[in-house]
């Protein structure tokens, strides 16, 4: 049946869209296996060439299957694309686990409190940026990574914001709610910029990881609860 976005419904055309981007899971222990090789080799083709890099045939060569391996599961470079990306970021998503740890960030005092969650927050994409980087490059031509993308971005968003729930009283703004939130997007933005173009694109003095992420935690601190460094 056909609809349109005005019935809050999607198309024949998306439906068959996103039909096509499925992966039919393996079933075997054997297939499994073959599959995780692929997976495991989408990442580091990504991570070391980007997406220019990301072709099928290179797939096979990395993960030592054939072809039929690939089209067994898929029938398109796109799909593969997009199973690959959902695996490099199940990978984040566990460390991102971390920022729900609340015992983690039990005892500390706001400033400090701020200052952990940003590093834990910048590392996660640091540690992470020979993947981050290709997806971000690319998803600026591709609308269906933009979407992902923009859905995990935000579901770290909440990690943040939930990590800094102890702070909120001490914050220093009349909504608490949105001076989080917007700190969060003034660091997850500028720890991006750094991954997807290097330290040097937006400043003509580049410091290395740590007093980025150090810098970057002062400035939240003195924006969420105004207090300096001890």
């Amino acid at each position: 049946m056909r609809s349109n976005r005005e019935d809050g419904l999607v198309t024949d055309i998306e439906v068959t869209a996103a039909a096509e981007l499925e992966i039919r899971p393996p079933k075997q222990r054997r297939s499994r296996e073959a599959w995780n090789r692929v997976l495991d080799a989408g990442v580091a083709i990504l991570e070391e060439g980007g997406y220019e890099a990301f072709t099928i045939a290179a797939v096979c060569e990395r993960a030592s299957v054939a072809p039929p391996a690939i089209y067994a599961r898929t029938t398109s470079k796109d799909a593969l694309f997009l199973a690959v990306y959902e695996h490099g970021i199940a990978r984040l998503r566990l460390e991102q686990d971390r920022l729900a740890e609340g015992r983690r960030w039990e005892g500390l005092a706001p400033p400090h409190l701020v200052r952990a969650v940003v590093a834990e927050t910048v590392w996660i994409c640091l540690r992470n940026q020979a993947f981050l980087r290709a997806v971000v490059l690319i998803s600026a031509a591709h609308p269906e990574v933009r979407r992902r993308g923009s859905r995990y971005s935000q579901e770290l968003g909440e990690l943040f914001a939930g990590a800094l729930r102890a702070a909120l009283s001490q914050v220093t703004h009349p909504d608490a709610d949105a001076a989080v939130r917007s700190c969060f997007g003034t660091v997850f933005a500028a720890a991006i910029i750094r991954v997807a173009y290097g330290p040097a694109f937006a400043t003509p003095t580049p410091v290395d990881d740590d007093a980025f992420v150090a810098q970057l935690g002062e400035t939240a601190a003195r924006y969420l609860v105004g207090r300096p460094a001890d």
